[in-house]
């Protein structure tokens, strides 16, 4: 198919996204490759700077990935945050405070031309929680923008999860909302929340009955943040 590339020879697949395919190089570094050969460049320019203002995003080698599409990141270790949930090492409300304190991490990192980093793809199994602290991972997503549409990109994400009467960890999902809403944030009824909507509609990752599901996940939002 257009677009696609071989895998690298002799290297370990040990993670596989909606997008991306993650491939273990050694010890300390692993090879992110994109199926379509999306252009990789900018993630790894925005995990850099946002590293460099202190925020736990994984370290990029210098010398990059071999193609436009491919990145070298820190190889991390640690469960994700949903991981560690499901398996009882971490309380629901637990992962949504932390979830909210990375996202008031994030959008302290100094204004880029245009706005705050935002993340717009931060829910528990985007984040690594290794022995020296919880790690963001998977940037393909970030932009530049008002706070606000991270926290309901967030909250939506994790709605979505907790109206699928098929997900075992829709229950789960439901806490670390209800607990991420519980912190201060950003008004999301409204401009946020309807552009969170709109975006997450227009995902081609997303399956129909996800999409389906979108506006009662968009109410369950509202519902949790106290508005009408």
């Amino acid at each position: 198919m257009a677009g696609q590339q071989d895998p690298p020879p002799r290297q370990e697949l040990i993670g596989r996204g909606r997008t991306a395919d993650v491939y273990a190089l050694d010890a300390r570094w692993v090879l992110r490759r994109y199926r379509e050969g999306l252009d990789a460049r900018g993630e790894g320019d925005v995990m850099a700077y946002v590293r460099a203002h202190g925020f736990p995003a994984p370290r990029v080698r210098a010398d990059g990935g071999r193609a436009a599409g491919e990145l070298v990141l820190e190889r991390l270790t640690g469960p994700t945050q949903l991981d560690a949930v499901m398996r009882g090492e971490l309380e629901a409300a637990d992962a949504g405070r932390e979830l909210a304190e990375l996202l008031r991490r994030l959008h302290a990192v100094p204004a880029r031309p245009g706005g705050r980093v935002l993340h717009l793809d931060l829910h528990p199994d985007n984040v690594i929680r290794t022995p020296n602290g919880p790690v963001v991972i998977d940037w393909a997503n970030a932009e530049v923008g008002e706070p606000g549409l991270d926290w309901a990109m967030s909250a939506l994400i994790l709605a979505e999860v907790a109206v699928d009467p098929g997900r075992v960890e829709a229950g789960v999902a439901r806490e670390v909302l209800g607990a991420l809403l519980a912190a201060p944030h950003p008004r999301l009824a409204g401009p946020f929340l309807a552009e969170a909507r709109v975006r997450r509609a227009g995902n081609p990752t997303l399956g129909a009955d996800e999409k389906r599901r979108l506006g009662v996940a968009v109410e369950l939002v509202r519902v949790l943040e106290g508005g009408p």
